[in-house]
């Protein structure tokens, strides 16, 4: 909505001023210093009045400087771009008049825009309506040439409305006054002599500003009145005269400069007719609809990449986009002079100012549910350090060396299978609590509860090279917890359970493992198969921890018992058997009383 907006909302005419900034800055790159061949620019610059005399001149001077263009130099046309509301010398006005009236001489007349002036501008007399047909600007005033001269055909308005930053962009080419409509300079000068324009374009015209002030022609009256310019350079062409000096205060800012002549200003919109005319303006585009068709476009586009792809490419798209079509408009200015140059940008801008707060929402949720799924798994420690660490995706699988321990419940179904399904249910739970505990309290890494036991194992997702010796600890402190629920039980009249558990060490991959639908954090290799095996052989011995040579190669601060040797289910070969002294089983106790049973 906001490219289709820009893009059709805006009445011809009126723009932003970041649409005009832009193109302004296309104007500048596109604009050339190529001669113009069919007009010509006689000044009354300060060279001319130093050596004929100061402004105001005698209607006399003007006279003879038409009549010599028109005739000596063989002119098509002369347009004056000054305007004389007041009689001067009686024979100057004279000849000017029957010039204006029999000659191809255009006179200039200047109408008054401005709503907020206190009082209606009116001075000389109106002349040169047409009967043209097209669209107007209604003028509040004027200032106009005197009486004697209203009967003149040939007159063109040189008023202007500059834009509200002060550049001058578009010339009304007509105006209306009083049920009257009256031609711009450029236009009356074609219409006269310059075999007319056909169709006007819509109004106010945007000047095309194709030729800098260089291109033009430029000679001194002056140097016209004494003859001293070559012939050729006027034959055959449209004269504007008027003056660059600055003590005539003759001075607008254009988008090619913040201070030029206007009569420059003459020039242009001569130039931008005299192109029109001959058809070798740019072809018309229609950079209305182009350009809401790339908004539509980058909306789409962002609409589909966004949440695919990571935010810094997302806003490199976009920058891409834009610069896109910055490119394409300024390929596009010449031929639309109504389209908005900045609307796809708006859009993009706007998809920028969603994106990255949309994107900062998606991280924020993907990064709320890694935690919680790692809070499922591991110590909150353990999640602080990961969110410390700099690991790029920490449940990725990767290579470890793990410690894995393995605790479940001895005779399950023997206590449970008298109990009614709540209290069950409640012996599990609580069961389950002296087992994950310890595995918590030591960092661990939760894999998964199996009915009436547990699968940890340390080491990842951060590695830690105190693995084993955590996972001991852990092991110890269960033990404990166990026998302190025991005494617990035993008050109130139950059996003691057993818990057994089986710790091997060694190489594993960890990782988030599954598939698109379903997926867990686990760790897959030999030792966590043989941490497995120990715990099952733990039924046929009196110690409820045995331990792998692995966990004992590893290890630092623990003592261990040998057990001997014995082939596990599923092994072709022999595993050394171990558990903990006594005596470390039992220095886990102070750490085990406390913690809440």
């Amino acid at each position: 909505m906001l490219a289709l907006g820009t893009q059709w909302l805006a009445p011809p005419g009126a723009s932003l001023f970041a649409d005009e900034w832009l193109r302004d800055r296309y104007l500048r790159w596109q604009s050339t210093d190529t001669p113009e061949p069919r007009v010509l620019v006689v000044d009354i610059d300060e060279a001319s009045m130093a050596e004929l005399g100061p402004w105001p001149w005698p209607r006399a001077r003007l006279a003879d400087l038409v009549e010599i263009l028109l005739t000596t130099y063989g002119a098509r046309g002369v347009a004056l771009d000054i305007v004389l509301p007041n009689p001067a010398d009686a024979d100057g006005d004279l000849r000017l008049g029957m010039l204006a009236r029999h000659a191809r001489l255009v006179l200039a007349q200047a109408f008054d825009y401005s709503q907020s002036r206190p009082y209606a501008l009116r001075e000389g007399r109106l002349s040169g309506a047409t009967a043209r047909a097209g669209d107007a600007t209604a003028a509040t005033g004027y200032i106009a040439n005197q009486a004697a001269w209203a009967g003149a055909p040939n007159v063109g308005n040189i008023g202007f409305i500059p834009d509200p930053d002060g550049a001058l962009r578009r010339l009304p080419l007509l105006t209306s006054y009083q049920g009257a409509r009256y031609p711009a300079l450029s236009l009356a000068l074609i219409d006269c002599c310059g075999g007319g324009l056909a169709t006007l374009p819509p109004s106010p015209q945007r000047i095309a500003y194709k030729r800098d002030w260089s291109a033009y022609t430029l000679v001194q009256a002056s140097d016209v009145l004494a003859q001293r310019i070559e012939p050729a350079s006027a034959a055959g062409r449209l004269v504007l005269v008027g003056s660059s000096s600055l003590g005539l205060s003759d001075r607008v800012a254009t988008p090619l400069a913040a201070n030029r002549p206007g009569l420059g200003v003459q020039a242009a919109m001569l130039s931008t007719l005299l192109d029109l005319q001959q058809g070798t303006a740019p072809a018309p585009w229609p950079g209305r609809w182009i350009g809401s068709l790339y908004g539509a476009a980058c909306v789409l586009l962002a609409l589909w990449a966004l949440p695919r792809v990571p935010a810094a490419l997302g806003v490199g798209v976009l920058a891409a986009l834009s610069a896109a079509w910055l490119a394409l408009a300024y390929a596009m200015s010449p031929h639309d002079p109504y389209f908005s140059t900045t609307g796809p940008l708006a859009c993009t801008l706007f998809l920028l100012a969603v994106a990255v707060p949309y994107h900062w929402q998606l991280t924020q949720r993907k990064s709320r549910h890694l935690l919680d799924t790692l809070r499922q798994y591991v110590a909150p420690e353990v999640v602080t350090e990961l969110l410390r660490s700099d690991i790029k995706d920490p449940l990725a699988p990767a290579q470890r060396e793990v410690t894995t321990l393995i605790a479940d419940m001895e005779g399950y179904t023997t206590h449970v299978e008298a109990l009614p399904v709540a209290a069950a249910a409640q012996l599990t739970r609580e069961f389950l609590e002296c087992l994950t505990g310890p595995v918590m309290a030591q960092g661990g890494t939760l894999d998964k509860y199996t009915g009436d036991g547990l699968v940890a194992f340390w080491g990842a997702p951060l590695p830690n090279p105190d693995h084993a010796d955590l996972a001991l600890d852990a092991a110890a402190d269960i033990v404990e917890r166990v026998r302190q629920y025991n005494r617990q039980r035993a008050r109130n009249g139950f059996a003691p359970l057993r818990v057994r558990i089986g710790i091997d060490s060694g190489t594993a991959f960890a990782g988030d493992f599954g598939t698109g639908s379903r997926s867990i954090y686990t760790a897959v290799g030999d030792s966590v198969n043989t941490a497995s095996r120990l715990e099952q052989a733990a039924r046929d011995l009196p110690h409820d921890i045995i331990i792998g040579a692995g966990t004992v190669a590893q290890a630092r601060r623990h003592r261990f018992l040998l057990l001997g040797e014995r082939v596990l289910r599923g092994k072709e070969k022999t595993t050394t058997l171990y558990t903990l002294e006594p005596a470390m089983t039992q220095a886990a106790l102070p750490a085990a009383e406390e913690q809440p049973a």
